[in-house]
Order: structure tokens, then sequence, then C-alpha cells
């Protein structure tokens, strides 16, 4: 199979996580006999940078021509910490999402047996977690009409949702579900607001499709709490644009690092892939990232093909190397190794999982 592939690496540590995901890909390609075709593009500050634009005609263009998009993370510190910017490398992302439609956000959230002690949760709080969350993406209040007064003393942000909005997202929960434990979790704040209400009313229409599945409500300020202290009660989490940005992030809490967690954007005309964690500018031409996030988002984007297969293989090569301690500095690991070492390994887990020491490059080797 061949498939065309827009690579945005980004910002800040995107390039280098990036470049192990594509890593993963190549192994995919040599092991299964695929063919995937990258084209690269700029996005966030380097664009900025580039063009003035944070999302240039031409990747735009890049983005609409390829079967989907790799992304790597946007943002630098000479924006973020200038408010008076009137051109941000974050507003390239959201013109991304909703040039192509990508009303869908999933994360699926996950806890290993061998990094429960990055947690500052108790273990046995969070052993076993396995939950997903559906976060609406291209509306809501992040979209709203904007208004800051003349004389700065006064400002709104409208939310507004329409009730397709609710409808499409919620039939991909449903179907979810389904396909997992059968229960949806709608996270809202409906005691305040006339749009969760909307949500709510809606969200009941739709279950009515899915009878074997068990619907229930929970306010927004509860779920946080819970996420913390009950989080194995949570199957599939369906939420609005700001809530779930919220949720979502909490609950990278649980697995011990930010570098963990994958994510994709399914679309109207293509769907888009990413870790959740931001440029942590930091740790940038450092090699110390961790790509995992990446390479798990890559297995997200191989589903999206129907490469079943394939997306287990590249899961059970990241297990691989949590089950013998083997990670980046942030995961506190007993084998420690740079970002791209760990791609090396994960590739060559990915071509021969019997790990044979000669497809191994010789920084990576002695592990085995």
């Amino acid at each position: 199979m061949e498939k065309k592939i827009a690579v945005l690496a980004g910002d800040g540590i995107g390039p280098e996580v990036i470049k192990q995901g594509k890593k993963a890909l190549n192994a995919i390609a040599s092991r299964f006999g695929h063919k995937f075709i990258y084209c690269h593009a700029d996005v966030g500050a380097i664009a900025i940078d580039n063009t003035g634009d944070p999302l240039p005609e031409a990747t735009l263009a890049t983005c609409m021509e390829a079967d989907a998009i790799l992304f790597g993370a946007i943002g630098d510190p000479k924006y973020d910490n200038n408010p008076d910017a009137k051109v941000r490398p974050e507003q390239g992302l959201l013109r991304l999402r909703k040039s192509l439609g990508l009303f869908c956000n999933i994360r699926p959230v996950a806890t290993h047996p061998n990094l429960l002690h990055l947690s500052p949760l108790k273990p046995k709080n969070i052993r076993g977690v396995d939950m997903v969350i559906y976060r609406e993406l291209t509306s809501g209040i992040y979209f709203g009409e904007k208004y800051l007064s003349e004389d700065g003393m006064s400002a709104f942000d409208k939310c507004e949702y329409h009730v397709m909005e609710v409808e499409r997202i919620a039939h991909l929960a449903f179907k979810a579900a389904m396909n997992r434990r059968k229960k949806v979790t709608l996270v809202d704040k409906a005691n305040v607001l006339e749009t969760s209400r909307l949500w709510r009313k809606t969200v009941r229409n739709i279950a009515k499709e899915y009878p074997e599945v068990k619907l229930d409500f929970m306010f927004v300020d509860n779920a946080a709490m819970q996420m913390i202290i009950a989080p194995k009660q949570f199957d599939v989490i369906l939420t609005s644009n700001m809530f779930g940005d919220i949720i979502s992030d909490e609950s990278s809490v649980l697995t011990g690092s930010l570098g963990m967690l994958p994510s994709s954007s399914i679309g109207e005309k293509t769907s888009l892939f990413e870790p959740i964690h931001g440029s942590y500018p930091q740790a940038a031409g450092q090699d110390i990232a961790n790509p995992i996030g990446t390479i798990l988002s890559v297995a997200l984007l191989l589903e999206t093909f129907d490469m079943h297969k394939e997306a287990r293989t590249v899961r059970n090569a990241v297990a691989y190397c949590l089950t013998k301690g083997i990670g980046t500095p942030d995961l506190h690991p007993d084998i420690k190794y740079t970002c791209s070492q760990m791609g090396d390994i994960i590739a060559a887990w990915i071509e021969d999982d019997r790990l044979n020491q000669a497809k191994i490059s010789d920084s990576v080797s002695t592990i085995i």
C-alpha cells in the first residue's frame, strides 16, 4: 500500500520526536511492504519566521493533498512571553483544525505497570486505567467571537455550539464504546451553561441509538476530581473543546509523563496525528525528549489506513521497551537512552521482533 503523509514537525522538540515517528513508519514499510511518501511543510513559529504566517498556504495545500498528517509541536517563548504579539504559532494549529474540519480529538490514556511509580498518584488507584477522551475540536469558546474594549477594561469570548456539531462527535464516541467497555461519560457544566444543556439533550437522543452503551453525566469540576481519585471508572469520556483540553492534559498525570500520550484529530478531509505534549523549548536540540507519544500516534495513524496488525506491532515495540525498563530521562528508567536512540530501538524491534542484534545500531545494541 502507498500513502502520502504530510509531515509538520513544527517547533521546539517537534522535529526531534517527528524523526523518531518516521523511523517507526519506515520500519513498518520495510517489514510489511508498504510505501510512505513524506511531504514536509512548516507550521507554527518556524513558519512565522520564514513567511510571517503560522500556517502558510503551501502548508495547508500539502495537508489537503495528503492521506494523513503527522504533527510535532508548536510554540516558542518569544511569542508566548509577548502579550502584544499579533501573530502567534497556535493560530496556525487552530486554523489548520478549522480548514481541515478536524472536529474530533481522540486521546487514549492507559497506564503501564512499569511506570506507575512515576505518577504522583497511588499505584493502586491508577493500575489498569484504560480510557479514551473524545474532545470536540472546532467549535466552542476557542472559536467564538472575541472582544476587547477600547479601554482594555472588559472582554468576552463567545461560546457557541450547534446540534450537528455535538451529534457527529457523539456518534464517534458511542461507536468507540461499543468496542470497549460500553460506557460513555459526558463531561459538562449543565448546571450553569446553556451550551452544556444543549450537549446533554443532544447526547441523550444519540444514546437511544446505542442501547447497549451506558450513558452517564458528570460536571467538569467533579470530573477533574474523579480523574485523580478514581480514574478507573472511566471508559469513553465525551466533552466539549475547552473542558476536553483541560481534562485530557490532566490525564497525563496518570501515565507519569506528558511524553507518553498520543492523539488523533479526525477530520472531514484528512486526519492529523500528534503527541499531546507541547514544544518544550528548554529541551530542544538536547536529544532528551520522549518520542513515545509520537510513535504511538503513528500507531493511530496506521489504524486509519486499516493497518491494524502494523499498529499492534508499533505498540508492542513500545511495550517491549517499557517492560525492559528502557526509556528517556523523563521516565527515570533502569536503562536511559536519548530520544534518537529510543527511535532506533523501537524501529529495530518493529523490523524484527526477535531483536536480532545485527539489526540494531551500535549505540543501542548493549541492551540486548
